[in-house]
């Protein structure tokens, strides 16, 4: 079959980035867009609407952890039935699992709206600063059923071999947020509220465009009579639940990362916070794509038990993981400056906070392009326990403890070292673990 020939050739690192290449596009620059959209806030509203931005991101993570379990989690379990020649079975369990999203959508919505007062209350923000959360949250949230389609769509689309068309779907979306954030902020003077619409708007373009593709019959996947089968969505949470996890201690430790940092500096130190998760979240972003990109590789060969293709993929995606993380961490270093300035002046006090600790979170570089593989190879291996740890320790166990400790001996560079020390224990524990099941999924 056509749509089977890619998994079929030998894994080469040509056919490897066949795959990968388009995904990693697409989620550089989705991250790059999310920078512009912080660009446009700081620069025409101000730090404060910035830092509003980076308050409101742990309520927009709980929000739409449970469709990233699904989407990620789904797409293991259906395109491994796909490798077991379980097409049909495949393609209904596929219907039933964007419904689903489509109805957690709706709920995550309404609790959204409801959780945004008592956390914002409680942050002890200035009236300005909690104004422009609730206003770009209020906005955000209208979104949330198409930005959680968009989460399903981009990765079922990398699974039919259309990594391609989620490539142009997400630079369509990009482009439009840009320029609806300089209509709506710069012209028709929306203020925060502004950038939220236009990044919703953003988002969407995936979610319409998906709609279409998965409808025509010539998709690998495509909606056909949906059968509530209890089980694969069980499968799907299980195998998906350390994306959510990562979804939702990721909020909790930006929530950790705001309050420390208000205690510490203030407001302005939220700010560059937010500039520095920027950075990482641009760099990590080539990590993220290329998993994603050759996760429904791993789950296909992992279906079919073919152990030799199984081997080559993952020797070769460590040695690309390696790549990109040596000229990261180097570029990184090199730019940091000029980064920094594009959110603040020099003359703003943000500005050398930041820098410095930007010089200081790039050290995590090194480390963090493993530990998201490791869980994402055991999610495309249908391990969700495996990769949940790993997540889970990642994101919050470890983050939590260096949080907490660091800050205490060292002041702010305790702050700024909690990322770097807790992805290194994070990849002590990867090492462990990819060792440890080396045997059971014949990968080594």
């Amino acid at each position: 079959m056509e749509n089977q020939t890619l998994y079929e050739k030998p894994v080469t690192l040509k056919h490897i980035l066949k795959f990968a290449v388009p995904t990693i596009a697409m989620t550089v620059f989705m991250s790059f867009y999310t920078m512009v959209d912080g660009l446009f806030v700081s620069n025409l509203i101000g730090t404060n609407a910035l830092s509003a931005i980076n308050l409101t991101a742990p309520v927009i993570q709980v929000v739409t952890a449970v469709s990233t379990m699904l989407a990620t989690g789904g797409s293991a379990v259906i395109m491994k039935k796909m490798g077991e020649q379980k097409v049909s079975e495949a393609r209904e369990d596929f219907t039933f699992l964007i419904l689903v999203n489509a109805a957690v959508g709706f709920v995550m919505c309404a609790l959204g709206y409801l959780a945004m007062g008592p956390v914002f209350a409680g942050m002890n923000l200035s009236a300005e600063v909690a104004g422009y959360c609730v206003e770009y949250l209020s906005r955000y949230l209208l979104f949330t059923v198409p930005i959680l389609l968009m989460n399903n769509f981009t990765l079922y689309m990398i699974a039919s071999e259309k990594a391609t068309l989620s490539l142009v779907c997400s630079v369509t979306g990009g482009v439009l947020n840009m320029v609806l954030d300089y209509v709506f902020i710069g012209m028709l003077d929306m203020g925060i509220g502004g950038a939220a619409v236009a990044t919703g708007m953003g988002y969407s373009v995936t979610a319409v465009v998906g709609l279409f593709v998965f409808s025509r019959k010539t998709s690998l996947l495509h909606f056909r009579k949906p059968v509530p089968r209890i089980k694969v969505l069980v499968n799907a949470a299980s195998n998906g639940c350390s994306e959510m996890a990562t979804a939702l201690v990721t909020g909790i430790i930006t929530m950790m990362f705001n309050w420390t940092m208000l205690r510490y500096v203030g407001e302005n130190g939220v700010a560059a916070v937010t500039i520095i998760m920027y950075v990482l979240m641009f760099v990590s972003s080539l990590y993220t794509g290329y998993s994603y990109g050759v996760a429904p590789m791993i789950s296909y060969y992992h279906g079919e038990e073919n152990h030799g293709k199984l081997k080559t993929l993952i020797r070769i995606s460590l040695k690309v993981i390696a790549c990109i993380s040596v000229l990261s961490l180097a570029a990184s270093f090199a730019l940091t400056k000029p980064l920094v300035s594009v959110f603040a002046r020099p003359d703003n006090p943000v500005y050398d906070l930041a820098v410095t600790g930007n010089r200081i979170c790039t050290i995590a570089l090194m480390f963090i392009g493993f530990n998201i593989f490791a869980s994402g190879m055991f999610t495309a291996l249908s391990n969700g326990v495996v990769s949940a740890v790993l997540a889970f320790s990642r994101s919050f166990v470890f983050m939590l403890v260096t949080m907490l400790v660091l800050p205490l001996f060292l002041g702010v560079s305790g702050i700024w070292l909690a990322t770097p020390a807790a992805e290194l224990m994070a990849l002590v524990l990867s090492a462990g673990m990819f060792w440890k099941h080396r045997k059971t999924y014949g990968y080594l």
